[in-house]
């Protein structure tokens, strides 16, 4: 896969506060890279400079084989950017600003209706065409900004928060229009929905402090997590303090956390003490033992506790409900 992206030791300073310090990634052509962190990581800061709307203080940027700073024109070119609240000309209609944008992108004439036509039918915009964009809900308005970014097919997209303000149904959409897009794409994705990088993200970045401090598959992060490879079993018939004392003598297991629901079904969680695999010694345990098991599976990890992690430090324990759930 051809690099796309290149960031080498990019920073970026405002008076006192260092945004950005040091980050440097790749993306290549077929990746779909969730950049995460928490608000004030420098997350925003990044895609800006990457895009070319700030300058950096040091580093280089590299699109589509393009300087940012030598050469904006082609670099900007390769990129299709959806900002964080997608700025828009309020008073033109939905249809005129897409018009605008084919222009100014330099589309040529005989594509440009088959550009725009496609933006239309894959973001659904039929309905709001000649609306001004100023009347339109926060949704739609968000779907004309996803529409610019595409509408000149370009080979690097860099995506803020793409599906803030939009329903479910409308998520969904997205997201299989960004699958769909993404093995002749190299895309960027900042978002705060971790199901967001589950659902598109071929790897992730967390940023924080302005630093990264972790980059890999979302199966390699969440493994880091301590719910990976914990088991969940939910008993009935059998009284929480029996259920986790014989649940928590099962070689291996470092705690158990028990939540009860209703009078006589308690949701327990084992977790390892070395973060391997406990399920064929939990499944003998409660064959043995012959009690009633409604719910029995293994989780992969979390990526959400990974993130608290990395990023505030590791949490406190929870409350036994709350890992349990």
């Amino acid at each position: 896969m051809s690099t796309l992206i290149e960031i080498d030791n990019l920073s970026k300073r405002f008076g006192a506060l260092i945004a950005v310090d040091g980050v440097s990634f790749k993306v290549a052509r077929g990746e779909v890279l969730g950049f995460l962190g928490p608000n004030g990581a420098g997350k925003t800061t990044t895609m800006r400079m990457v895009t070319g709307f700030l300058k950096p203080d040091a580093g280089r940027i590299s699109v589509s084989g393009h300087d940012v700073l030598e050469d904006d024109i082609a670099a900007k070119a390769a990129i299709g950017y959806l900002p964080e609240g997608a700025p828009l000309y309020g008073d033109m209609t939905a249809a005129a600003f897409l018009h605008f944008i084919t222009e100014t992108r330099g589309v040529a004439r005989a594509r440009a209706r088959e550009r725009f036509d496609w933006a239309v039918e894959r973001l659904g915009l039929q309905s709001v065409l000649q609306q001004s964009i100023d009347t339109l809900s926060k949704g739609y308005k968000r779907r004309v900004g996803l529409a610019q970014a595409l509408i000149h097919d370009p080979e690097v997209l860099i995506l803020d928060e793409p599906t803030d303000g939009l329903d479910p149904n409308q998520k969904h959409e997205v997201r299989s229009l960004i699958n769909e897009m993404a093995s002749e794409k190299a895309i960027v994705i900042s978002t705060h929905l971790l199901e967001e990088v589950d659902a598109v993200c071929s790897r992730a970045i967390i940023i924080s402090q302005g630093r990264i401090v972790a980059d890999g598959t979302p199966m390699e992060l969440a493994a880091r997590s301590r719910f990976h490879n914990a088991v969940k079993v939910t008993v009935r018939g059998v009284a929480e303090a029996d259920l986790a004392k014989a649940l928590g003598g099962i070689a291996g297991v470092s705690e158990v956390a028990t939540d009860a629901i209703g009078t006589d079904v308690v949701r327990c969680t084992l977790f390892s003490s070395n973060g391997t695999g406990l399920l064929a010694e939990v499944s003998r345990h409660v064959q043995s033992s012959n009690w009633t098991v409604d719910e029995f599976g293994v989780e992969t990890g979390r990526l959400e506790d990974v993130f608290r992690s990395i990023t505030i430090g590791e949490p406190e324990k929870k409350g036994q409900k709350e890992a349990a759930s």
